[in-house]
């Protein structure tokens, strides 16, 4: 595999093609939208110049990685020549079976068609297409160029040559991949999305506070950050999205999203990406302020 597409120029794509190109892969970025793509451009330089910072890369690394990557707003041009696409678009399923079969259609018969999904079935996706066999999930974790997991979810139909492959490639990227099979959530989410969702309800119950449940999890449990700060950092719309296909793929209320969760949600509190969520986020500030609400 030389050349790799990502559909999606958002946080998750945009961190996807970094570390394809950074890697010595060719990578045409795909989104709808010019300014999305001037955006990413813009945020894969500025990690990179971290990466200089921190002295990990060269100014000539860094020139190099940007070179590989092209765009564009065309997804069967950006298709075309391509070894492999992960699709990384909006956690929906109605877009993901539309861009699929668009993928399907424009990618090489030899293409891989991988996707990012944190957990919508793979099988589901994969019907959409006429290559079943070479659809595979590859959840990358959030921030993508330093997390080293990914999920590597095989659909029903997957074959052990398109795993196998994923599963090289995936170590190729300096990433550490996990095979896990299509049930909903797969492992991370069907695990983590739970314990956020729990502690909203603990939240919502006057247990504690923003700030108390997370230092407890944080103290006591050794967790990087709280619970009720990463799902802001998740982006509280992508974390109802899941446990709505937990809860309706599994058929049980464990699993039902907390009403303050959806109230949130339906109120444009989405956490890091609108601004507030259950903490205040002004950008280029590492502050954690408590969102008014919940003081």
């Amino acid at each position: 595999m030389k050349n790799v597409t990502v559909i999606g120029a958002g946080t998750m794509g945009n961190g996807i093609a970094h570390v394809f190109a950074q890697s010595g892969f060719n990578v045409t970025l795909v989104d709808v939208r010019e300014e999305a793509l001037e955006k990413a451009l813009g945020t894969i330089g500025r990690n990179l110049d971290r990466l200089i910072k921190k002295e990990k890369i060269s100014e000539a690394d860094k020139t190099t990685t940007l070179e590989r990557i092209g765009t564009s707003t065309d997804i069967a041009l950006g298709s075309a020549s391509a070894d492999l696409v992960v699709e990384a678009a909006t956690e929906r399923i109605d877009l993901k079976l539309s861009l699929f079969k668009a993928m399907d259609a424009a990618a090489p018969s030899h293409c891989i068609l991988a996707t990012n999904t944190s957990s919508i079935s793979i099988t589901e996706i994969a019907a959409a297409t006429g290559r079943p066999e070479q659809v595979i999930g590859m959840h990358f974790m959030n921030p993508v160029p330093v997390m080293k997991l990914i999920e590597v979810i095989r659909g029903y139909a997957t074959s052990d040559d398109t795993c196998q492959r994923v599963m090289a490639l995936s170590q190729s990227l300096g990433k550490t991949p996990v095979e896990v099979n299509d049930y909903p959530g797969f492992v991370a989410n069907r695990i983590l999305m739970p314990m956020i969702n729990e502690a909203i309800i603990t939240l919502q119950e006057g247990v504690a506070t923003v700030d108390a449940i997370d230092t407890v999890m944080k103290l006591g449990m050794a967790h990087p950050m709280g619970p009720l700060q990463l799902a802001d950092f998740i982006g509280l719309d992508v974390c109802l999205s899941i446990l709505r296909v937990l809860h309706e793929g599994l058929g049980q209320p464990k699993y039902a999203p907390c009403p303050l969760l959806v109230n949130m949600v339906n109120a444009g509190h989405l956490g890091v990406k609108s601004g507030q969520g259950f903490y205040v986020h002004t950008p280029g500030s590492k502050d954690l302020v408590v969102a008014p609400f919940f003081q």
